[in-house]
């Protein structure tokens, strides 16, 4: 944890923040929070800053936190992902709120395991604390939204254009030949599972105005092509 994020209900009227729960554990276990310390500290969808450690005790943390600086600038990238396993959707969402981006659409595809969408992973508290793990590490205070759709077909004739207009699209496609590219649009890129999209879907998407590209010629887990992607995308 690189920031301890506060919720706006941990602020006060007088003006410190109240913490429990794994915040006050991380800081008493890892960061060792004496009273006079300074830590960083963000307020989810607002600023950055720093906090002193007012009193640290066993049941809560005290903090007077100056949060007067903005967080870190955004690469204006958003995601749309075939559902994968839980326990790869684990580690995609932390690492896609860490790389800042700022949508992400869990969507069906054929080779999707229709016994994903009842993962205790997609309930809301579950998917805010991955995302808030990835927030912490990057040092960010402004959450993804995500979508999650069942049924491919109609999110992408009826939804996407309006989710995502005058946006530059690409997709992952293991058949194409041009490495992933970046201008200054916003871009969304679609990743399939792990037995890939099938020529219906890319076919579909392509009509929707994707790119298809290439991440390389070896075949990687949906967590891996995530992060390399993303990675390759995001700019400096």
């Amino acid at each position: 944890m690189n920031l301890l994020l506060l919720e706006r209900a941990d602020l006060l009227p007088d003006g410190t923040a109240r913490l429990t729960g794994r915040r006050l554990r991380h800081a008493l276990e890892v960061l060792r929070a004496v009273d006079g310390d300074v830590l960083r500290v963000g307020l989810i969808g607002g600023p950055v800053g720093t906090a002193e450690v007012l009193r640290v005790a066993d049941e809560e943390l005290v903090l007077r936190p100056c949060l007067d600086a903005p967080p870190p600038p955004r690469p204006a990238i958003d995601l749309l992902l075939a559902i994968p396993r839980p326990k790869a959707l684990r580690k995609v969402l932390p690492a896609a709120a860490s790389l800042g981006v700022d949508r992400i659409a869990l969507v069906n595809a054929a080779r999707v395991e229709k016994s994903y969408f009842a993962s205790r992973v997609l309930e809301p508290d579950a998917l805010r604390e991955l995302l808030v793990l990835g927030l912490e590490q990057a040092r960010d205070t402004r959450m993804p939204e995500v979508l999650i759709r069942e049924r491919f077909r109609p999110f992408v004739e009826e939804e996407l254009d309006a989710l995502w207009p005058q946006t530059r699209r690409l997709v992952a496609d293991p058949s194409a030949s041009a490495a992933p590219s970046r201008d200054s649009r916003r871009l969304l890129l679609a990743i399939g599972p792990e037995g890939g999209w099938v020529p219906f879907e890319i076919d579909l998407l392509v009509s929707r105005g994707f790119e298809p590209f290439t991440l390389g010629p070896r075949t990687l887990r949906v967590e891996v092509a995530v992060a390399y992607a993303l990675g390759a995308l995001r700019g400096p």
